[in-house]
């Protein structure tokens, strides 16, 4: 069973100024679920239009790759493949949003002349140049997608984590701290009247004393 709290003036403006600071917080916490929410929302339709896209992408390039297949051979292919620049150079930041941590993923790919992209450009194609070209715009697709995906990965995570705050103060820290304050206004009340009822009955026994 709960301890009951003094029933004491000091101790009802203690409880008062606890429940002001608690709907102030629960408060900030239903703006900052809501923020949340509509960050998550935002963010959520620009991972539909990157998975979009980057199916497009894969599959134009599977296509371009397809055709160069048919003027060379597997072992021409996996040979460009393997000539090609393994560092992705990829640099990671992080952004604030209502105190979550969201990571930026920036590459550092640029348009670089065929003669710098790792494979020579003699005995192939023009094919194998557009295959290239087509998987490496699907690679900046898919490290887009990664760091969106992660976004509302710890979106959701957070979200949760504050509706809970929210519900912990709505529905149970605040109606605990309003059934304090109510029990001790009605003790304080209670003591009131009795102290009263004492006190005529002590001016009566001095005034019958008085009169004796």
């Amino acid at each position: 069973m709960a301890e009951r709290a003094n029933p004491t003036r000091m101790e009802l403006l203690k409880t008062k100024a606890r429940i002001k600071l608690a709907r102030k917080g629960h408060k900030l916490l239903k703006q900052k679920r809501d923020a949340l929410i509509m960050e998550f929302f935002k963010i959520l339709g620009k991972a539909r239009d990157l998975r979009g896209e980057l199916n497009e992408r894969m599959k134009r390039a599977y296509r371009t790759l397809s055709k160069a297949q048919q003027q060379h051979s597997t072992f021409e292919l996996e040979g460009v493949a393997a000539g090609m620049e393994k560092e992705l150079g990829l640099e990671v930041h992080v952004r604030n949003i209502m105190g979550v941590r969201i990571p930026e993923i920036t590459s550092q790919f640029e348009k670089k002349p065929y003669l710098e992209k790792g494979y020579s450009i003699i005995g192939t194609s023009a094919a194998i140049d557009a295959v290239v070209e087509d998987f490496e715009e699907a690679l900046k697709i898919a490290i887009t997608l990664a760091e969106t995906e992660t976004a509302i990965r710890r979106l959701i995570l957070e979200i949760e984590k504050t509706k809970r705050r929210v519900n912990a103060l709505e529905y149970v820290l605040l109606p605990k701290m309003e059934k304090q304050k109510m029990d001790i206004t009605m003790r304080l009340e209670e003591n009131e009247r009795d102290s009263f009822v004492s006190l005529k009955v002590i001016k009566r026994r001095l005034e019958k004393e008085g009169a004796s």
